[in-house]
């Protein structure tokens, strides 16, 4: 008995992961192709919807060319490939009349209120070349103010170019959204068969 199950049965039992990874491969060989045939062929909106490219800015609702961004240097700090580089803005020097009520103020015993700094960042730029594309980033941001890109056709000639400033690509998305298409006269598929 301990011949058999030596020769027959466990050769049976190694061979059973084989069998499963065979059962898997034959379930996606009967599948039609996923595989896009570019550019002869275009990929759908669906797929382009899932693809992750390069982190960006999201803009506010009201305002698209005004990152919802509050400057809290959390992406900053939970990045491990040290990618983001994020300057805050400056509180402005407050004007001669600001000056004046401050100091009246002081003299009176009342609270001084000093002019704040604006939360948006003045400067936000981004390192493609060290970004791991591991978006601890995006799941930290407490303003949700981050996204991977949907360009899937972004081409960058140079290392020069994969540094990104997302101000000004966030401004850039906004004044092409804001831009009225241009019309083109659309023919219907049947007249392009006929002709």
């Amino acid at each position: 008995m301990g011949k058999f199950r030596e020769k027959v049965i466990q050769p049976i039992l190694d061979c059973w992961s084989l069998i499963v990874g065979l059962k898997i491969t034959g379930k996606y060989f009967c599948k039609p192709l996923i595989t896009v045939h570019y550019p002869r062929q275009v990929i759908d909106d669906e797929n382009l919807n899932t693809y992750g490219g390069h982190i960006e800015l999201i803009g506010k609702p009201k305002d698209p060319a005004m990152p919802k961004c509050i400057s809290c240097m959390m992406c900053v700090t939970n990045c491990p490939s040290n990618c983001l580089k994020v300057v805050k803005q400056k509180a402005p020097k407050p004007t001669p009349e600001q000056e004046a009520a401050m100091v009246a103020a002081k003299e009176a015993g009342e609270k001084v209120v000093k002019p704040k700094a604006p939360k948006n960042p003045l400067k936000f730029t981004y390192d493609y070349t060290l970004c791991s594309l591991c978006g601890t980033c995006i799941d930290n941001c407490p303003a949700k103010s981050l996204k991977f890109s949907n360009n899937m056709y972004w081409v960058a000639t140079s290392r020069k170019e994969m540094n990104i400033d997302l101000l000004a690509r966030l401004k850039e998305q906004a004044t092409e959204l804001s831009a009225p298409a241009p019309k083109t006269e659309v023919k219907p598929a049947a007249a392009e068969k006929e002709a």
